[in-house]
């Protein structure tokens, strides 16, 4: 509160004596300067807050309330992500050597004119999306990021002339494709917190049945990699056929892989995770001749491809699990610290408020006692 705001003040009490105009300056100036000290000017402190003092006290204690839940969740999610991210980095180093192992044997039965129906390649007319999104908010962007990410997609198989249908997985999405009327969702599927293999399974039957029955010709899933705790990416994953990137193409001859596809890019070193994200070329391998099969290849073949798509779903689920708790811990964390910030300011602005107060009821106590003395 500045002298100019104090004098004006004192001279808009119509109810005071006119002996108030002639205030000792002198007691005036002397809680003018006290308060400046104390309390510096607003512009170089904080943003103003212009509220009365129930109105910033009730505002001061929802801010503490809303910070204790902020931090509970906090606490909560980094819990969680400890068990996410070993799930995570378990499982990578199966399902990394699964699919290099189905490729090599995959190569040789093509090589032999042997069918197999979940690696047949055929023209591309139709693509069906599992789009991998949260079950609950409060993650930041995470959720915001993937569906993006599947957007984007769409539009590009469009572009191709292409059809696409979605298997929406996670309470957010289902949310969110339910009102498209542009987007053909076909399935809907909410976990339980933590996915395990009985979500997988349903994803990989309803993939099954739509790949089989050429209702689709090629399955992709989008999801948000787990990188650290601090960073995970949306990825595109071509999920069926088995092939290599660029052999899948649609009647036209075009192929039609994304430009970031994971199938083949490995991300682990003896167990552990890996932040780089530099293309990793991958060797075909042949069948070693000390190699025997007691069944017939294709039989081998038939009986570990629902093992790989119950695989890769599964480690997809897993890893969006581990990045949206991640995220939800750091947007905890975020808010705590913003809290923490602007309890901070509302204390000051408050203080200001009171101090502002008491500084009046000593004016009027001045001035009526300046008064009374010129009476006397």
């Amino acid at each position: 509160m500045s002298c100019s705001y104090l004098t004006t003040w004192v001279s808009a009490k119509s109810n005071l004596s006119s002996h108030l105009l002639h205030l000792n300056q002198k007691s005036v100036d002397y809680l003018c300067n006290f308060s400046s000290r104390k309390y510096p000017s607003k512009s170089s402190v904080f943003t103003p807050i212009r509220c009365g003092l129930r109105e910033l006290k009730e505002r001061l204690n929802t801010v503490k309330n809303t910070q204790k839940i902020t931090e509970a969740m906090k606490l909560v999610a980094a819990a969680r992500v400890r068990k996410a991210q070993e799930a995570v980095i378990s499982s990578r180093p199966f399902v990394e050597k699964l699919v290099e192992f189905l490729y090599v044997i995959n190569e040789q039965l093509q090589l032999d004119d042997i069918d197999v129906p979940l690696t047949n390649i055929r023209p591309v007319k139709k693509v069906a999306i599992v789009i991998i999104t949260g079950d609950r908010g409060l993650c930041g962007g995470f959720n915001k990021a993937v569906i993006k990410k599947a957007e984007n997609r769409m539009v590009e198989l469009k572009d191709m002339g292409l059809d696409c249908v979605v298997i929406s997985v996670g309470k957010k999405g289902n949310a969110y494709f339910r009102h498209r009327s542009n987007v053909s969702v076909i399935r809907c599927i909410e976990g339980e917190g933590f996915y395990t293999v009985k979500e997988a399974q349903t994803i990989a039957d309803n993939v099954f049945s739509l790949f089989v029955s050429e209702e689709v010709d090629k399955v992709e899933l989008v999801y948000t990699k787990f990188v650290s705790l601090v960073k995970s990416d949306p990825v595109i994953h071509t999920l069926l056929p088995l092939s290599m990137k660029g052999v899948i193409c649609n009647v036209n001859g075009m192929c039609v892989d994304a430009v970031e596809d994971e199938l083949f890019r490995l991300t682990t070193n003896e167990g552990k995770m890996i932040v780089e994200r530099d293309s990793v070329t991958f060797n075909k391998g042949e069948l070693s001749p000390l190699m025997l099969f007691e069944q017939d290849p294709a039989q081998i073949l038939d009986a570990m491809m629902p093992l790989y798509m119950n695989s890769q779903i599964l480690r997809a689920l897993q890893e969006s699990f581990a990045s949206e708790v991640a995220a939800r811990m750091s947007a905890m964390s975020t808010a705590t610290d913003n809290a923490d910030g602007l309890k901070k300011n509302l204390s000051v602005a408050y203080n200001r408020e009171r101090q502002a107060k008491i500084t009046g009821e000593l004016l009027e106590i001045v001035a009526g006692a300046e008064a009374l003395t010129q009476f006397d």
